[in-house]
């Protein structure tokens, strides 16, 4: 008997294919038959006729590591469909270091309030290594599965303890501790590490402020921890900073393999951004020249709506950016800011902050600045410069004077990116770059992306830019193959994490509201409301957490979800360098092949590309023959002309993976052409070819 049955939904199963009704079996928390009928009993039978039957969703960029300490269901990102987060991005995790010491880096960044974190932090941070704490996420009431990155400035601190983080440079011994620790994490289930360097991200406490240890890292520490991931396969996840774009070539010239092993890299954030609407063609090019030309493993994360941020007064991640700003996000309480504001010399320093003209990611545009809430309700829904027109004073003058008077009280919001719709869906759908970046769990005043991955649904259902199988996949099981992680995808044996999906409620879009959550003992945070009607219900490993949009108890007083941990962990360098040259395209890396021939069949099956490519062997062997014959060299520009033309056959008729080697030369590639070429000659390669597909035909079938 079934524990549960899906009776006669529309299935997309995270994978891409195309959709089809079908039936859902669950027993002991996994899927255990699907069908177009299944007559089994089960206990609960479920009528899914006008349904969407899809996988769990997976939020790759969450900050959720001191949330889950409080609140383990995670009910914000599984009342939208999320059923496997990625926590310890941009540095920041509890991986390993001192309990004070984290949680003064974490504060800030969160927004919750100091002493509910410290609180938390003090009776939760009881493990030694990356192994217990591992094992400590396992004991919780998880409500979504979770998957862990190992922060570097958790490893920073824990090896040069806070202060020596917060600006030494490392040294040699510090390095190799710190290398030792990361394999450490890597050994106890870590899916990667996480670096940053964005000038966002500061401290808290006595160190109120800087910035987060891992931006005081020099070249040589990012590199080894790349290293570290290289070796292993690992996810290796960095946030350059936008005022520094050499930290952006760096970050490429790590990614570049093409006589190494790929760097599995993701890079934040590929977005439209409004100052600069020609920089998203940035990212699509520096995907395609690491991971075409370079070999490389890259993808961008991106955010599928407008970066929209909320400040209370001067309390917003926006004012981190410039000196002034940090100052006042510095001070313990509103009294301490009103002294600032008192101090000429202050204003005078925000004033010439405000207005520098330097490389910025947030406008500082009094235009662009509407107000939300103010002890004045006529200035409510306007601009700043509005507000200044109106009043007949600089709009400067007028933000200082606001900001002095009402603090937190002034609420007010600005968007910076992803201003332009058909841009956005541009990099949406981009197979190298992935939706992500929902930052759940942090920055609770400022932001509610909680609904990133589900969102993106929701606008292919809305506009038909890309069509739902498509959208499932890319936050589903596209996200999760990349990660490592298994999650994402149904199939028979996989956990039963699904939702059911209302069609045309997914047309409705969310609203961000603020509450206050009693789960954070009633701290503020902004949250998304609205499209509760277009989840049906929220299964996590078969226990259903979420129905009609809201949470169920079970979800954080039970444990649903698991720790995720990479599915096929490798620590041999050859073997990953391996395994990425023979993958059968961008994303399929496990298939049944051990001999390449068989792969290079596998990749060589349409007529005009296996004519381009015999070709493309009578001119390398044409021209080497001329050479010799005619003792003219010239002739041997014909072997690089015959490389184009194998790589024309793939460009025109299949657009299946080439490897850069074996582009510019590899044994194993000429041989495979020369085979090839002989092949057709004796009217065999056509036989070759059935037998391929039929053999990975059968894995296919008995994956599923």
């Amino acid at each position: 008997m079934f524990d549960l049955l899906l009776r006669g939904g529309l299935l997309l199963d995270g994978s891409g294919a195309p959709p089809r009704r079908c039936d859902v079996a669950v027993r002991d928390g996994r899927i255990a038959a699907l069908a177009p009928e299944i007559s089994a009993p089960a206990r609960e039978v479920r009528d899914a006729q006008d349904l969407w039957i899809t996988p769990g969703l997976v939020d790759i960029h969450t900050h959720y590591d001191v949330e889950v300490e409080i609140a383990p269901g995670l009910a914000e990102s599984v009342r939208h469909g999320v059923t496997a987060v990625v926590l310890g991005n941009c540095s920041l995790s509890l991986t390993a270091g001192r309990a004070a010491d984290l949680a003064d880096i974490f504060l800030r960044v969160e927004s919750l309030p100091a002493p509910l974190v410290r609180r938390w932090l003090a009776q939760a941070l009881s493990w030694d290594s990356p192994a217990a704490y591992i094992e400590h996420l396992r004991s919780l009431a998880l409500g979504p599965h979770v998957a862990a990155l190992a922060g570097h400035s958790a490893l920073r601190v824990a090896v040069m303890g806070l202060e020596r983080a917060l600006g030494a440079r490392a040294s040699a011994a510090e390095l190799e501790a710190m290398r030792q620790l990361a394999h450490a994490a890597l050994d106890a289930g870590c899916c990667g590490i996480s670096v940053d360097m964005v000038h966002w991200h500061k401290v808290a406490g006595v160190y109120a402020g800087r910035s987060v240890p891992s931006h005081y890292a020099d070249l040589r520490e990012y590199r080894m921890l790349a290293e570290v991931c290289r070796s292993r396969d690992a996810v290796f996840q960095v946030t350059p900073n936008p005022q520094r774009p050499a930290s952006f070539l760096h970050i490429l010239g790590m990614g570049l393999a093409v006589f190494r092993p790929p760097l599995r890299l993701t890079v934040l954030s590929a977005m439209d951004m409004s100052d600069y609407p020609a920089l998203w063609r940035v990212f699509p090019l520096a995907a395609w020249l690491v991971n075409r030309l370079g070999g490389g493993n890259l993808r961008f994360q991106t955010l599928g709506e407008p970066f929209a941020i909320h400040a209370d007064g001067p309390l917003t991640p926006l004012f981190e950016e410039f000196p002034a700003g940090v100052e006042l996000n510095s001070c313990a309480d509103a009294a301490a800011r009103r002294a600032l504001w008192a101090d000429a010399a202050f204003r005078t320093r925000f004033r010439r902050d405000w207005l520098r003209r330097e490389r910025r990611t947030f406008h500082r545009d009094p235009a662009r600045m509407t107000v939300l809430a103010s002890p004045d309700p006529a200035q409510v829904g306007h601009s700043i410069a509005a507000i200044a027109k109106a009043e007949g004073s600089d709009p400067t003058d007028l933000l200082m004077r606001l900001l002095q008077q009402h603090d937190e009280a002034l609420r007010w919001v600005a968007c910076g990116a992803n201003e332009r719709p058909a841009i956005v869906e541009r990099l949406l759908a981009h197979r190298h770059i992935l939706p992500g970046f929902s930052d759940a769990g942090a920055h609770s005043r400022n932001i509610a992306f909680f609904d990133n991955s589900l969102n993106l649904i929701r606008r292919a259902v809305s506009t038909g830019f890309m069509t739902p199988e498509r959208a499932v996949a890319r936050v589903s099981g596209e996200a999760a193959r990349w990660f490592g992680i298994d999650a994402g995808l149904i199939r028979v044996g996989a956990r039963a994490d699904l939702l059911l999906l209302r069609p045309e409620a997914l047309k409705h879009a969310t609203q961000l509201v603020e509450i206050a959550d009693p789960l954070l003992d009633g701290a503020r945070r902004c949250v998304r409301r609205g499209g509760e009607a277009a989840l049906a219900a929220v299964f996590v490993s078969g226990r259903e957490v979420v129905r009609d949009g809201a949470p169920l108890p079970v979800l954080g007083t039970q444990r649903c979800g698991s720790v995720l941990t990479p599915a096929a962990p490798l620590r041999d360098r050859a073997a990953v360098q391996a395994r990425h040259r023979n993958r059968l395209d961008d994303d399929t890396y496990d298939h049944p092949f051990q001999d390449y021939w068989d792969i290079f069949v596998y990749k060589h099956q349409a007529q005009g590309n296996i004519a381009l490519h015999c070709l493309g062997v009578l001119l390398m062997h044409g021209a080497a023959l001329a050479a010799v014959l005619s003792l003219n060299p010239w002739f041997l520009l014909g072997i690089p002309l015959s490389q184009l033309t194998g790589l024309a056959g793939h460009l025109i008729y299949e657009r299946s993976h080439v490897d850069i080697r074996d582009l510019v030369f590899s044994w194993r590639a000429s041989r495979s052409l020369n085979r090839l070429f002989f092949s057709v000659l004796r009217g065999r390669y056509g036989a070759e070819v059935r037998r391929v597909r039929e053999r990975y035909a059968q894995y296919r079938q008995s994956a599923a």
